[in-house]
């Protein structure tokens, strides 16, 4: 696939930021006091939606949602565009999971870490394990 030259597209960012008083060169590239600027680009949930239909949806994640949150999908599944609350939940955990996933990735490593030190753990209770006499063994045994 070629390189797509995205340079109008990134003029209409800024373009739209202008309109709305960010200057987005400004907040970009001086770092300024507050959070870094994210843009997100957005293609649009029908694409999305899609996407997601043509993976199998077979993993079970329960979730407790407050009551804005399950009248906004509600709402949602009022339009007709999802079939049940679960369908639009799975595309909006999916969409926040990308719209994230830098975030995601820079604690990569620290998970890779945890889950390394996880293992040693349990080689080490391995370890002690297999080491201590069983206490019937020893039952008859002198002390």
């Amino acid at each position: 696939m070629d390189e797509m030259d995205l340079s109008h597209i990134w003029q209409r960012i800024r373009d739209e930021l202008q309109h709305k008083g960010i200057d987005f060169d400004a907040a970009c590239c001086e770092g300024g006091a507050g959070e870094p600027l994210k843009v997100v680009c957005v293609a649009g949930l029908a694409d999305s939606l899609k996407e997601m239909g043509k993976t199998p949806r077979d993993q079970v994640v329960m979730v407790r949602a407050d009551e804005e949150t399950t009248r906004k999908l509600d709402a949602w599944l009022e339009t007709g565009a999802f079939k049940s609350r679960s369908e639009a939940a799975a595309l909006f955990l999916r969409e926040g999971l990308k719209v994230h996933a830098r975030e995601l990735s820079d604690l990569a490593e620290a998970l890779k870490g945890v889950e390394d030190a996880r293992e040693r753990l349990r080689e080490k209770a391995r370890e002690v394990f297999e080491t201590t006499p069983d206490p019937e063994e020893t039952e008859g045994s002198p002390k």
